[in-house]
């Protein structure tokens, strides 16, 4: 990636339990469980197992239902 890039998640799949495989635009494959971020607020949504696998890729990072969302970074630097 070069200095002054966007960082932003290309693709994500499903993987198991709370666990989504997340394809990021500097090439980089990353595995990031959810469940620890789903103990608070709106957040609990995703506790929900149907809920947490409805979601979808906006033009930034994984989202569900737009209502949560989580910055490409903070899920970079989680996993």
């Amino acid at each position: 990636m070069k200095k002054g890039e966007l960082l932003y998640v290309v693709n994500a799949e499903y993987v198991k339990d709370y666990v989504l495989r997340l394809t990021f635009n500097d090439g980089k494959i990353k595995l990031v469980d959810f469940l620890p971020l789903a103990q608070e607020g709106i957040c609990t949504k995703l506790k929900d197992l149907a809920y947490f696998k409805s979601f979808k890729l906006d033009p930034w990072s994984v989202d569900w239902n737009n209502e949560i969302g989580f910055a490409p970074e903070y899920l970079y630097a989680q996993a």
